[in-house]
Order: C-alpha cells, then sequence, then structure tokens
C-alpha cells in the first residue's frame, strides 16, 4: 500500500469519525467542511440542497434539530474522500426515532468539500416496531 493510499485512508477515518460527531452533536468540528461545501440530501420523495458550512448545518437541524447516537458505521475510503453508511437513533418531541442513511464525501484539502446523503426516511417507534414484527433481517 502507497504512502498517498495510507494517507487517503487516514484522512478519510479521520473526517468520517469528525462526521459522526457532527450528527451526533449537530456541532460541525472545525475544518469538518470547506467553506464553500456543497450537500445534495435525497430523502424518499424529496431532496434539498445546501451550499456553505452554515447552510449544511442549517439543513442538518432543520431534520435532527437535536443530539443523535450512531449505534453503527461502515466506512469505505475511495479515490476522492469516503462513503459512509451509517444507522441513526434519536429522541424528538417524546418519540424515539430511527434512520439509515449513506454519505458519498469528496475531500478537498482536508475537508469535505462536497456531500451527497441518501436517507430512507425518519421511522418512528411505531414503524421500527412494525417491521420488527413483519421483517425478518439476516444482518443487523
Amino acid at each position: 500500500m502507497s504512502t498517498v493510499q495510507v494517507s487517503a485512508e487516514s484522512t478519510a477515518q479521520e473526517l468520517a469519525d469528525e462526521f459522526i460527531t457532527f450528527l451526533e452533536t449537530g456541532a460541525a468540528p472545525d475544518g469538518l467542511f470547506a467553506p464553500e461545501v456543497f450537500v445534495d440530501f435525497t430523502m424518499p420523495q424529496w431532496r434539498l440542497q445546501a451550499q456553505g458550512v452554515q447552510d449544511a448545518v442549517a439543513l442538518r437541524k432543520a431534520g435532527h434539530p437535536g443530539p443523535s447516537r450512531v449505534p453503527r458505521s461502515r466506512l469505505d475510503a475511495t479515490a476522492t474522500g469516503f462513503v459512509l453508511e451509517v444507522e441513526e437513533q434519536w429522541e424528538q418531541n417524546r418519540e424515539s426515532w430511527y434512520c439509515r442513511e449513506l454519505f458519498r464525501a469528496d475531500v478537498s484539502d482536508g475537508s469535505i468539500s462536497r456531500l451527497s446523503v441518501y436517507c430512507t426516511g425518519d421511522w418512528d417507534r411505531a414503524r421500527v416496531a412494525e417491521h420488527g414484527r413483519t421483517v425478518r433481517l439476516l444482518q443487523p
């Protein structure tokens, strides 16, 4: 494995860890996003975009205003950044919520410069319970 590849994988891991911190806290660590980061967010039957750190953070907080937990994640470094798959859980208005998301990040100068987000949509407690009764997953 070349030094450049190891460095890219290390950067991807560091940025993915910081990104998970952002998901869990709602606060973007300094340098996580490039100043003009572009976010393209796709959810079931809708699509939103944001440009710049402030608007990217605002987009996140509009959908998930409070803290969350990321109990499971998977990271794959790519030639231009990384792909991160997560399961996310949070509480809002006395309700438990769950979603699965896939993030494709392009990295420039050590920061996320472009982010594509694909979300399953938010499942409330009833949807999670219905899924548990109806479907037997082969893996978590």
